[in-house]
This record gives C-alpha cells, sequence and structure tokens, in this order.
C-alpha cells in the first residue's frame, strides 16, 4: 500500500513538474533558407565541386589517351620501354585517384570547404536559440527538420521567426516554408544542415577502372 503512493505521488510530481516546463521548436530548414550568408556558401561550394570534379575528369581522360597510345604504339616498343611506359599510365591514373580522394574523400577539401563556410553560420542560429531560450525559459526547443518524428507541432509554439529576427533577417523578403511536416532533434542546428549543406555533387568514387596495360 505504501508503496502504491509513493508511485501515485511520484506520477502526480512528475505531471506537475511537465506542465511547468516550457516547450518550443524551430524549423532550421526554413532559417537556412532565409539566410543569404548560407544561400551564398551553397552557390560557392556548388561551384568549388564543379571545378574540382572537371580537374579529376582531366587528369582520367589523360590517362586513358596515354592507354590507348600505348596499345598502338606497344608492338613496335622493345621491352624496355614497354615497361616504363606502363609505369607511366600506373603512376599517372594513382595520381588522379590520390586527387579525387584529396578533394572528395572523407574529411577531404570539400568537407573542410563545407565546414569552413557553413559552420559559422550554423553557430549563430546556434547561439539565436540560446537566446531565445533563456529569455523565454524554455526547457527544450526540438528542432522540426531534424530524424524523430513529431506527430504533431502546434504553430503557435514555433520559433523559427524568432530565431530569424534574432540574426536581423529581413522580415519582408523572408521565403515560405517548403513543407508543414513536422519532425524533432536536438536544438543544435548543426546536426539539421547536413539536407542543405550537401548540395555540393561529389563525383562517385573510383572513377576509371585500374588496369594493367597489355604487353
Amino acid at each position: 500500500m505504501k508503496k502504491q503512493v509513493l508511485i501515485f505521488t511520484f506520477i502526480i510530481l512528475a505531471g506537475i513538474m511537465a506542465h511547468a516546463q516550457k516547450f518550443a521548436y524551430v524549423d532550421t530548414e526554413y532559417i537556412l533558407d532565409n539566410i543569404p550568408q548560407f544561400a551564398e556558401a551553397q552557390s560557392q561550394l556548388d561551384e568549388i565541386s564543379v571545378q574540382w570534379q572537371k580537374e579529376i575528369e582531366d587528369k582520367f581522360a589523360e590517362v586513358d589517351k596515354m592507354y590507348k597510345d600505348y596499345q598502338t604504339q606497344a608492338v613496335l616498343l622493345p621491352d624496355d620501354m614497354k615497361k616504363k611506359k606502363e609505369q607511366e599510365i600506373v603512376e599517372k591514373e594513382k595520381d588522379a585517384k590520390n586527387l579525387q580522394r584529396t578533394r572528395f574523400g572523407k574529411d577531404g577539401d570539400l568537407f573542410k570547404k563545407r565546414q569552413e563556410l557553413v559552420k559559422p553560420i550554423q553557430e549563430k542560429i546556434y547561439n539565436a536559440i540560446q537566446d531565445i531560450a533563456n529569455s523565454n525559459n524554455y526547457a527544450v526547443i526540438f528542432d522540426k527538420g531534424g530524424s524523430l518524428t513529431m506527430m504533431y507541432a502546434n504553430p503557435k509554439y514555433d520559433i523559427s521567426d524568432e530565431v530569424l529576427d534574432n540574426l536581423g533577417a529581413n522580415l519582408n523578403n523572408r521565403k515560405s516554408r517548403s513543407n508543414t511536416g513536422s519532425s524533432s532533434s536536438s536544438s543544435s542546428p548543426s546536426s539539421t544542415s547536413s539536407p542543405k549543406t550537401g548540395a555540393a555533387k561529389e563525383p562517385p568514387a573510383g572513377g576509371m577502372e585500374s588496369r594493367e596495360p597489355k604487353k
């Protein structure tokens, strides 16, 4: 009996505490859409990605030309010259693949450039959310753009425009939200930027198949 009373008391207290907490949510996708610096960062990343991809494709095209030239000339070349040209082709292809990994691999140049351009914007958003949370005594601020499903979100608890106000975004030129779906995750914007910051296209791994020139 005493145990049941304690459990009942705990449930009532938990209910009171939960009722006392203030919650809100933000739509970081909507926020990012309304920050000009983010659109500029996206455009710059796309431009760099296209430039680097062209650079890599040119190197693989050069390897392909060397290989075709070798096939044409092989019957006329002495063995020592064949081996030399074969080694040149292998080294050239290796250099092209190394460049591809350097530019687009994990923690590569594109990843670092994305961090350089986007992370400061993410930090500004996170700081704005913290300021609003502290000013309004919010216990939790969810992110509508995250990965945990929120079945319903009352628009009156959406503080996304307050965040944009805090960031000084122009009220008259704000874009509308792309959708009305709701989901939630942690309040740090760094976890929500992936759908946006991944706009720069990366070439598929590999490229030209490794091959040993025919003798």
